[in-house]
């Protein structure tokens, strides 16, 4: 099993769309934040450095199960990821956002990233080096 890490996000008034609670595509925004942070904060691989080696992450499947609304006066929410597997080119996260105090989830599911190459745009396996580093 990985580590499970934690980002904290304000929820900000443009998050919210007609209905009064955050916008359904919003949700793809905050587990994209917490990996950009987590990445730099908690792997010490910030996505600079996958730029600089040529390499760069796409999202090539998402799923998302949502549990309760977020509403602009819940504050802060924490998107918790945690990595399942690596599989050649790809990997999969897995994640949480967490709504505030009461820790209630309101959203669940799996990111699978693929590893592309930035000269191409085409799929490339993982670097060994870069798999170590991720075993915490």
């Amino acid at each position: 099993m990985y580590s499970i890490f934690e980002t904290k996000i304000i929820v900000r008034p443009d998050d919210i769309d007609m209905n009064n609670h955050v916008h359904y595509s919003r949700y793809l925004d905050y587990i994209l934040m917490a990996r950009y942070d987590q990445m730099k904060k908690d792997y010490k691989v910030a996505m600079e450095e996958f730029v600089d080696r040529g390499f760069s992450w796409v999202a090539s499947e998402v799923n998302i199960q949502y549990k309760r609304p977020i509403f602009l006066a819940d504050g802060t929410i924490s998107v918790r990821t945690q990595l399942e597997e690596f599989n050649g080119a790809r990997v999969m996260i897995n994640f949480w956002i967490v709504k505030g105090e009461n820790e209630k989830i309101a959203a669940q599911g799996q990111v699978n990233y693929t590893m592309i190459t930035v000269k191409n745009g085409k799929p490339t396996r993982v670097p060994d080096d870069i798999v170590e580093q991720y075993q915490i």
